[in-house]
């Protein structure tokens, strides 16, 4: 089913190819049969060395396709990273980071491509790779639909692929964080649609009777991104056989309708999955209950509800009417409370084994993450308040705000996931080295330092010379001035941006020897025998 659903696409982006309007269409079809060629050949050479066993055995997990994402995860993390550095330079030294003659390196195409590779890249495969792991401990089953995960996280990386050469092609509907054209919003539609009966398939058949809280979690996450996907993206294709659409909406209809989607992308991508990450990895990694689960019910329920409504606040002083905005400000300050709940119930959840805090570096970073989180959250809803936002709305604090909460919670709750699943999956007795997380932790620490303390200074000295006016009643500072001003912040942005991708190297590097088995990562089978785990039968107790 899955090979001849990937043939049929095969043939019609053939088709495209060959009718293409533009270069750029021409180039993201043969991109995508080259991308599914590729799965469509290593589906058969593997389906070739079975040599008649089975390989959806029902008894076993299937770790194989976590593994994946696990490496794919590290992979696009890096790229994504290193695209940040670059362009955190070219703002900071223009006059020798621009490349006239080379448009794909301008910034105005690199901009989206770092923003969708350290979401959508690393961000979506860390959230693939511990979904697919976390759903089937808790559930005791193995993950349903047989080939279609992979289908799920191959033609997500096809998405991926094909989003990112369409930038540096030039090809993009702009729209934040919704930059892909309608060719790749459709093909991305059928993914998630199969990630979501994949999910909701494995719970279904779930042997564990009650649903951890954490797979709530990514639920929500999972059937949210599909509403808010496919109504802001709703347009009309010039052509099928070109790359450019018309958008449905129109002024401030398609403005509401994408911040919208953009808040609720924070709020659903970046928010309730990555907080399934932390209901599952910090109790597990310290071996304690979640501090209350009654209040991670209620963290669930009140979360999901409010965020919804908080978009608005993206729009304050613009022409949408001013009961929006009031609506948006009002639900983006209630948001704190239920934040804050998620916050204090992960923190506790290390409620007699706070030693591990100097002991274990891995839970160090994630304690610290949800430092990170509860700071974001606060500093949210300060900002969505309209005399707050008429000093800090398109200035440097807001990407100060966005990069706290992505490099300081997302970041370091995906690396502490990542640092406990290469162990577990590749039964590992621990990591390369314990002492390579340390300094992971205190150089990308820094980092975020860095840049979030540059970007506050930065933003709020140019909301002041915005607003600055002389005697004759005129502006005190031209544009330049205030670019001018924010030079030194932009050096040391550009630096912390710099530690955090080292960190992240040194991650990669730690990860890739662990795999190996090098230094202390001995496998459970080489070890001394009372280190060895116990022979367990498969799919017993949830985890």
């Amino acid at each position: 089913m899955v090979g001849a659903l990937l043939g049929v696409f095969m043939i019609l982006a053939l088709l495209m190819a060959a009718g293409a309007k533009d270069t750029g269409m021409a180039v993201q079809a043969w991109t995508f049969i080259g991308l599914a060629g590729a799965f469509l050949v290593g589906m058969s050479m593997w389906a070739g060395q079975l040599l008649g066993r089975n390989p959806f055995d029902q008894s076993e997990y299937e770790n194989a396709i976590v593994k994946w994402g696990v490496a794919a995860s590290m992979f696009w993390g890096i790229a994504g990273l290193l695209v940040g550095v670059v362009i955190a330079l070219q703002l900071t030294f223009p006059h020798f980071m621009y490349f006239p003659e080379w448009g794909f390196t301008n910034f105005g195409r690199l901009r989206p491509l770092h923003t969708s590779a350290v979401i959508f890249a690393f961000g979506g495969n860390v959230l693939l790779a511990t979904s697919f792991y976390v759903v089937q401990r808790t559930c005791r089953a193995r993950l349903a639909g047989g080939m279609w995960p992979w289908f799920v996280f191959w033609g997500y990386q096809i998405f991926i692929v094909l989003a990112a050469t369409g930038y540096l092609l030039g090809i993009t509907q702009s729209k934040e964080y919704a930059e892909p054209e309608w060719y790749v919003d459709w093909w991305l539609t059928l993914v998630w649609v199969a990630y979501l009966l994949v999910f909701l398939g494995t719970i279904w058949k779930r042997k564990e009777p009650h649903i951890y809280v954490a797979n709530w979690f990514y639920l929500s996450f999972i059937v949210t991104i599909a509403m808010l996907h496919i109504v802001n993206n709703l347009s009309v294709p010039v052509s099928f056989t070109g790359s450019k659409s018309v958008q449905v909406f129109s002024g401030v209809q398609d403005a509401m309708t994408q911040w919208w989607y953009g808040h609720n992308a924070v709020g659903f991508f970046l928010t309730t999955g990555f907080l399934a990450i932390m209901y599952y990895f910090i109790p597990k990694r310290v071996n304690r209950p979640v501090y209350s689960y009654r209040l991670s019910i209620v963290h669930f329920w009140s979360l999901i509800f409010i965020y919804i409504w908080a978009g608005p606040h993206h729009l304050h002083y613009t022409a949408l009417p001013q009961w929006a905005q009031t609506l948006g400000m009002t639900f983006s300050v209630m948001l704190w409370m239920p934040s804050w709940g998620g916050m204090i119930n992960g923190v506790m959840t290390l409620s007699g084994a706070w030693d591990k805090l100097r002991t274990d570096p891995v839970v160090r970073m994630m304690v610290v993450s949800l430092a990170f989180y509860g700071m974001s959250t606060f500093e949210g809803p300060l900002m969505s308040v309209r005399a707050v936002n008429s000093l800090s709305h398109y200035t440097e604090w807001g990407i100060g705000h966005v990069h706290s909460g992505a490099l300081g919670w997302v970041g370091y709750i995906s690396f502490g996931a990542l640092y406990c699943l290469v162990p577990w999956l590749w039964k590992k007795k621990a990591l390369f080295s314990k002492s390579l997380v340390e300094w992971h932790f205190w150089v990308s620490t820094i980092g975020i330092l860095f840049y979030m303390i540059s970007m506050w200074f930065a933003g709020i000295t140019e909301g002041l010379m915005w607003r600055a006016y002389n005697e004759f009643g005129f502006l005190e500072y031209s544009f330049v001035e205030t670019v001018d001003a924010k030079h030194i912040s932009y050096m040391i942005r550009a630096l912390g941006g710099l530690l955090y991708f080292s960190g992240a190297c040194l991650m990669a590097y730690n990860l890739v020897r662990t795999v190996l088995g090098h230094g202390e990562a001995e496998s459970f089978d080489t070890i001394d025998p009372k280190y060895a785990r116990p022979h367990q039968p498969v799919l017993q107790p949830a985890e």
